[in-house]
């Protein structure tokens, strides 16, 4: 594409050259008519010769007409920008850029670093877009979901300190955190098929609601945690002045990964490069025609 585009551009320059040749011949045959009209009346010339001198006059007006007008749509496919900047060149451009980036994402990058806990792809085995290959967790980062009674929650407040134990260390390790949010709903009430208490026979059951609770990375480090694991957990509510819901939306995500960006900074560098040498080997090529 940048050759062919590069040729448009000879090309252009070619009939400019043109033009100015067959400006030269109009002036030459005007000046060739003139001096035959002066010394017609003399009779110095005959009237065939002038008639001659005419018709060549006509011709060279007609042929840079004709040049002009090629230059003119020359020019129109060349455009005023150079050959970089080509609609042409920049399209093809645009398409290796695509092919680039297509290349790049054939690598599946994890969005975290962590452990796989579930892999649903076997090796060999073809996937379609979309499809969830594996599940990885990252232990530094797990929460604490605590079904706390609703009778439990009165003095419950974001941000009070917490701390618990896990069956999988025993008593020997307490984990300490905070409340980072208490749940709107009750876990029945979000079940597939939720209790329906509008029945004369009706039990009164104590519902609980999930609260979370958000661990010391530190803690989690030195002793990993498992998904589903069973916890005892204790919050500290004595200090009841915090909100119970959040007051304003989280100003940042939980979670941010870079590991989608890419950068172009490659292929932008490769893409000018092959315009550069095929513009140059074109020029070259043009030098010795």
């Amino acid at each position: 594409t940048v050759r062919q585009t590069r040729t448009v551009f000879d090309n252009r320059d070619q009939l400019a050259a043109v033009v100015g040749q067959r400006r030269a011949d109009l002036d030459r045959a005007l000046a060739d008519y003139d001096r035959r009209k002066d010394v017609a009346a003399t009779g110095a010339v005959s009237s065939e010769e002038l008639g001659h001198a005419r018709d060549a006059l006509s011709a060279a007006r007609d042929a840079l007409r004709a040049a002009d007008k090629n230059l003119a749509a020359s020019a129109a496919l060349a455009g005023r920008s150079g050959v970089a900047d080509h609609p042409d060149v920049q399209a093809a451009a645009t398409e290796v850029e695509r092919a680039w980036l297509a290349l790049q994402r054939t690598s599946v990058r994890a969005p975290v670093t962590g452990y796989v806990a579930r892999r649903s792809v076997q090796l060999g085995e073809r996937i379609a877009p979309g499809a969830p290959l594996m599940a990885i967790v990252p232990p530094e980062r797990l929460r604490v979901d605590a079904n706390f009674k609703e009778v439990q929650l009165k003095h419950m407040r974001i941000g009070q300190p917490a701390s618990l134990t896990a069956d999988l260390y025993g008593g020997r390790v307490e984990f300490h955190g905070r409340v980072e949010g208490l749940g709107l709903g009750t876990g029945a009430a979000f079940a597939l098929l939720p209790a329906q208490n509008a029945t004369g026979n009706w039990i009164k059951v104590v519902q609980r609601v999930p609260v979370r609770i958000a661990l010391d990375r530190r803690e989690l480090a030195a002793h990993p945690l498992r998904i589903g694991l069973s916890t005892r957990v204790a919050v500290d509510v004595r200090d009841d002045s915090g909100a119970q819901l959040a007051q304003r939306p989280r100003p940042d995500p939980v979670l941010t990964t870079r590991a989608y960006d890419i950068d172009r900074r490659e292929i932008a560098t490769r893409i000018a490069q092959i315009i550069r040498e095929n513009t140059l080997e074109s020029s070259a090529q043009s030098s010795l025609r």
